[in-house]
């Protein structure tokens, strides 16, 4: 609770998932000429920010930020305001399979990367798809990270991967890297409120993105999305029964957006195979920006940085074991 304001703490990021690395993950070989939507979308999100006074975390790709055509763009983010995250470098969802030099390599030429866009010390860290690993934990921890954000506590992931790959091009080999995409049913028993990971360089915070309590059903913005294309007043509810249930069990909400949330299917016609890619961009605009407003009437929203700072200074947070390497 912030004394100022009377409001509980909830925290904001937004995956900066470019459009090349939605093609390659769907398994289109286009992603390779690295399309872009970068400098139509930051500005979309950046005034929507800017409407609700709101500053974030944004979970930057490293190879988007050494490509000229993107940098003013990402540049902008910062300059805003909002913190830098590491979302590695080649955005590869399989990412928990590398060898400890591959993973090294990507990691560090992220950091490098978006030394070029902020003079921010980078500190938080999401894998892409929700990827994680004991090796990436204690990569980060020796590096001084001061949290991760890569666990996603739902039950729904493999529903999500079966669709994914239904809507892909994805040889069967391409579908095996990707075969621990959004996370397994055992996902959904893990902790939803922060707690540290034990490394083999000290602690690091895992603050995980925030399901439903107790049903452990997403609602992040795609998801609130997804409802809307059917009926934003449904889709409203569901956001409010969620937030209620995060204040009636003290689940402090680390909230997540997407480009695409942003985006609509008459903006970028390419990514039809995502959900809700049906509405067009200025009503998706529209809609977030409400569930937005919402969001901020009960919570003070800040950057993921900021949380965990906050969090860094209790020392009552769970001590957990990391995963083993797959």
């Amino acid at each position: 609770m912030n004394p100022a304001t009377g409001k509980p703490l909830a925290d904001l990021s937004l995956d900066l998932d470019n459009k090349w690395s939605y093609l390659k993950t769907h398994g289109d070989e286009s992603w390779s000429s690295f399309p872009t939507y970068l400098p139509e979308v930051i500005p979309h999100f950046l005034k929507t920010l800017d409407d609700h006074q709101l500053k974030i975390t944004v979970m930057v790709v490293g190879q988007d930020a050494v490509l000229e055509e993107n940098q003013e763009a990402l540049k902008s983010i910062s300059a805003a305001g909002h913190e830098i995250g590491n979302h590695s470098f080649h955005h590869e969802p399989w990412l928990q399979f590398y060898d400890e030099t591959q993973l090294h390599d990507e990691l560090r030429r992220a950091e490098e990367a978006l030394a070029n866009i902020t003079d921010q010390t980078v500190v938080g860290f999401r894998g892409p798809g929700y990827c994680l690993s004991s090796d990436i934990l204690d990569w980060l921890s020796q590096r001084g990270y001061q949290y991760d954000a890569s666990t996603f506590p739902t039950f729904l992931g493999p529903l999500a991967r079966a669709y994914y790959f239904f809507r892909s091009n994805l040889s069967r080999e391409q579908q095996s890297d990707r075969r621990q995409l959004f996370g397994s049913i055992s996902d959904g028993f893990r902790r939803l409120k922060p707690y540290f990971w034990k490394t083999r360089h000290g602690q690091l915070l895992e603050i995980p993105v925030t399901t439903m309590p107790v049903f452990r059903a997403p609602f992040h913005f795609s998801y609130l999305l997804y409802l809307a294309q059917y009926s934003e007043t449904l889709a409203s509810c569901y956001f409010r029964w969620s937030l209620m249930l995060c204040r009636c069990t003290g689940t402090a909400p680390s909230m997540l957006l997407h480009p695409l949330d942003f985006l609509g299917g008459d903006e970028v016609s390419e990514l039809d195979f995502f959900p809700a890619m049906n509405l067009p961009g200025e009503r998706k605009r529209e809609f977030v920006s409400k569930m937005l407003g919402i969001l901020v009437h009960h919570y003070q929203v800040v950057p993921m940085r900021e949380r965990a700072q906050r969090l860094q200074a209790v020392t009552r947070a769970t001590r957990t074991y990391p995963p083993a390497k797959p």
